[in-house]
């Protein structure tokens, strides 16, 4: 890289950079994706702390302990975990340059996925069946919106592991895809850490208390 110096009119001199500087593809992505996990993680601390301040502002509707059926809620904790570790298998086939098995590992993924996600709109269904919709109360408003939030990252999760696996089948394990996959996992795991949170401070505590 170097460096000019052009002089115009006497002014004082304009310093720039006479070589383009070297951008191979993918260099700044994992820089990129870590600063998008930290704004949603801003975002989801938010919804946690709402939920903190609303969740024992029942307006005299139902709380926790009438409404949250924790056996549900561990087995839907349970597809997300298994979805976590299956996605594991599937980085670790793709380190192997395994095609195929990076497919299936990825399919099982999204399937425990799809579970997970409709368990929950199960959940949100029975609910709002018996009159405990978002409008109710202030508890149930940030309820919905931090569940919510959370089952909507999981939706866009699948349709970009599918997306991926279109990727991979058609142009297989090349490096941008293996990129990819790499982003995806951390996006994954993520939404785990975020859910066991919900878990705990959500249901476990609500329940408790």
């Amino acid at each position: 890289m170097s460096a000019s110096t052009q002089t115009m009119n006497g002014e004082a001199p304009v310093f720039y950079v006479a070589d383009e500087h070297d951008h191979p593809p993918g260099q700044s992505t994992m820089l990129g994706f870590w600063l998008y996990l930290m704004s949603d993680c801003l975002i989801f601390a938010m919804l946690f702390a709402t939920f903190g301040v609303l969740g024992t502002s029942y307006a005299a509707g139902p709380g926790p302990k009438d409404l949250f059926d924790l056996k549900l809620v561990a087995l839907n904790t349970a597809m997300l975990l298994f979805s976590s570790i299956t996605y594991g298998f599937a980085m670790l086939a793709m380190m192997k340059g395994k095609v195929g098995s990076t497919q299936m590992w990825l399919a099982i993924t999204g399937l425990f996925g799809l579970a997970f996600l409709c368990i929950e709109l199960y959940e949100f269904h029975h609910m709002i069946h018996e009159g405990a919709g978002w409008w109710r109360s202030a508890f149930l408003s940030s309820f919905f919106a931090l569940v919510g939030t959370h089952g909507l990252h999981v939706t866009f999760g699948i349709i970009w592991l599918v997306v991926l696996m279109v990727q991979v089948a058609k142009f297989g394990l090349i490096e941008a895809n293996q990129r990819r996959l790499m982003c995806l996992s951390m996006f994954w795991h993520f939404l785990d850490v975020v859910w066991i949170g919900v878990f705990t401070f959500v249901y476990l505590m609500g329940v408790v208390r």
